[in-house]
């Protein structure tokens, strides 16, 4: 009897600068990157949105979960530059990273390269972008709405 080879889902290594996984529960946020939308999961059950994408719920803990676009215009709760890098990141400091407001969920990213420091301001109203790395990886920045 021939076995089957099981086919591993590992779009998750093609997401970000530096990778330390493969494999995760919400790989199919690669697949959205691919498409160019940034996208969190939402509790089908109780309605708390998650980002980064979960495939389970705390609150409820159930796993009815769905995707939602992350869209449109979020505030600029707080940034931070950083000059020093943790393992694997390193030589790509000086790079900001931030924290942007949707009423109902938040989301965690960097800003984008292009944004002068004169140009930030807490409050000040972004959206994200998903963008490629030079060497063809995934992620995605904030920028000026």
């Amino acid at each position: 009897m021939a076995q089957q080879k099981k086919e591993i889902d590992d779009r998750f290594k093609r997401f970000g600068t530096v990778s330390f996984t493969a494999i995760t529960k919400v790989n199919e946020f690669v697949g959205f990157l691919e498409k160019g939308v940034l996208a969190g999961t939402i509790c089908k059950d109780c309605g708390i949105k998650f980002f980064p994408p979960r495939a389970d719920c705390y609150k409820c803990l159930g796993s009815n979960m769905e995707w939602f676009p992350i869209q449109g215009i979020g505030r600029l709760v707080t940034y931070s530059r950083l000059q020093y890098a943790p393992s694997g990141f390193e030589k790509e400091v000086p790079y900001s990273i931030a924290l942007l407001d949707y009423g109902d969920f938040k989301v965690f990213g960097r800003l984008s390269p292009d944004l002068r420091e004169e140009e930030i301001q807490l409050g000040m109203e972004m959206r994200p972008k998903v963008v490629s790395t030079p060497d063809g990886q995934l992620t995605y920045v904030f920028e000026k709405a």
